[in-house]
């Protein structure tokens, strides 16, 4: 099966036609949906998206871009959210150190926080990873969490090894449509295929075919077709396969597959 394993669905550019987005994805064959929050202003809202959709999972979590206007007591706030039970993973969480003016220290006093409590609550933990692998790596080494997903993954095939020995997938999305993205595709090439999972990052990172658009959930099987070709596979083959790494680092299947 399908699933997007990194997409905002409950980001404002869908307000006009969220349900459009999601049912036009599921007629191209997407089974599955995480969504992963930013911010404690949006916890309540990934949570609802997928309480309204059967095949939606979602994640909590403060993202290193948003930790300028938080305040470490959001740290106790998602503490008692996780306690509540549903969250698959703690995420969107991580470092960016190519977006200026963001305070380095502040991002890895929330970072170190939240991969204590995805460590306390037993779960796996969604990275968003720029120009900040090694750190991140680090610190994954000193506390310990149940592997991952590495999201929109950028980085060298050693620092891809260093994570996946460490339990985590890979996410490969949009960049794979650009001819230009050599490093990118051939890592998605060559990388075992059972560290790879799939992601749309919507309504961000648009493919090559609708730059200056919003991202789609629907481009999704797209994706899967462009890794296909990369690895010289079937689409099946990408699809089971990428679909399988996803449930199993999440511990979630969408409803709809159970027993599939």
């Amino acid at each position: 099966m399908l699933i997007d394993t990194h997409i905002h669905l409950d980001a404002a550019e869908f307000d006009p036609d969220r349900r459009q987005a999601i049912d036009a994805a599921r007629g191209g064959g997407v089974a599955g949906f995480v969504v992963p929050a930013v911010e404690r202003a949006n916890f309540d809202a990934v949570r609802d998206v997928a309480a309204a959709n059967a095949d939606a999972c979602f994640a909590l979590g403060v993202h290193p871009m948003y930790v300028m206007p938080a305040r470490m007591e959001d740290i106790d706030v998602l503490d008692q959210y996780l306690g509540q039970g549903g969250a698959v993973a703690v995420g969107e969480i991580g470092l960016d150190h190519f977006v200026p003016g963001i305070d380095h220290a502040r991002q890895l006093d929330f970072f170190v926080a939240q991969l204590r409590l995805a460590r306390r609550h037993g779960l796996p933990v969604i990275l968003h990873v720029r120009r900040a692998i090694d750190p991140i790596l680090k610190q994954l080494r000193r506390i310990g969490v149940p592997g991952g997903i590495a999201h929109a993954f950028n980085g060298s095939r050693q620092q891809a090894d260093a994570l996946i020995n460490l339990g985590f997938k890979l996410g490969f999305g949009g960049t794979l449509s650009f001819s230009g993205s050599t490093r990118i595709r051939e890592l998605a090439a060559t990388l075992p295929l059972d560290a790879i999972v799939l992601e749309t990052d919507a309504p961000d990172i648009p493919p090559e075919w609708a730059r200056g658009q919003r991202n789609e959930p629907a481009h999704l099987p797209r994706y899967a077709e462009i890794l296909a070709e990369l690895r010289g596979v079937t689409v099946g083959e990408i699809t089971a396969a990428t679909g399988r790494n996803a449930t199993e680092v999440l511990r979630w299947r969408p409803a709809q597959a159970v027993g599939a």
